[in-house]
């Protein structure tokens, strides 16, 4: 299964022990009826990468700023992030989450938005049409040397080549086989994957 995180603004608890800003992002995306943030096992793992990403980070598919936030509690103080959310309201509700944040930019429009900027130290691509297969981000334009890109919503492939609705999972094998990038799947949980690669040195 590819697409969105089913439902995943519901995957978080009352009880959880969360990043404040995280916190009040999974507060916005249910005020707004938004229900496909990241989960937060996504989350973590953003939280990790952005930390040793010490320049540019950049993020598609903004939602409510749930990933947004989980990457603003990692990253570092001199750390630069932008994220790109086409839906105009959630675009404002995620920008006035981070109005105290002058490291974070929220941009309203088109995914390609983040070719504006760059190159990045991490690229975190929505698992929509920027993620998968024909049209997808470039990783050798996007991405700095020595680069991470995060693709999410993978569930976990158990079969080498992965198949997808009983053929080749071309969107994963446009990842995992990527002539510019070192990747691999992480599985995060029993139904929930993403593809992890690091850009390659050109030549």
């Amino acid at each position: 299964m590819h697409g969105m995180s089913l439902r995943g603004t519901d995957a978080y608890r009352d009880g959880d022990v969360l990043p404040a800003l995280v916190r009040r992002a999974v507060a916005v995306s249910r005020a707004h009826g938004f229900a496909y943030s990241c989960r937060p096992e996504q989350g973590r793992l953003l939280q990790v990468l952005a930390a040793g990403a010490a320049h540019r980070i950049a993020e598609t598919g903004t939602g409510c700023g749930v990933g947004l936030a989980w990457l603003a509690s990692g990253a570092p103080s001199g750390a630069r992030l932008i994220s790109v959310e086409r839906d105009p309201e959630r675009a404002r509700a995620a920008a006035d989450i981070f109005r105290d944040d002058d490291r974070v930019e929220v941009v309203q429009g088109d995914w390609r938005r983040i070719e504006e900027q760059g190159p990045y130290d991490l690229l975190v691509l929505d698992g929509g049409g920027q993620g998968k297969g024909d049209g997808a981000a470039d990783p050798a334009r996007l991405l700095a040397a020595g680069g991470t890109v995060v693709i999410d919503d993978f569930t976990p492939a158990t079969t080498w080549p992965p198949r997808f609705g009983g053929a080749p999972d071309l969107p994963r094998l446009h990842w995992l086989e990527h002539p510019a990038l070192k990747a691999t799947q992480l599985r995060l949980a029993p139904d929930l994957a993403v593809i992890v690669g690091t850009r390659l040195p050109a030549g």
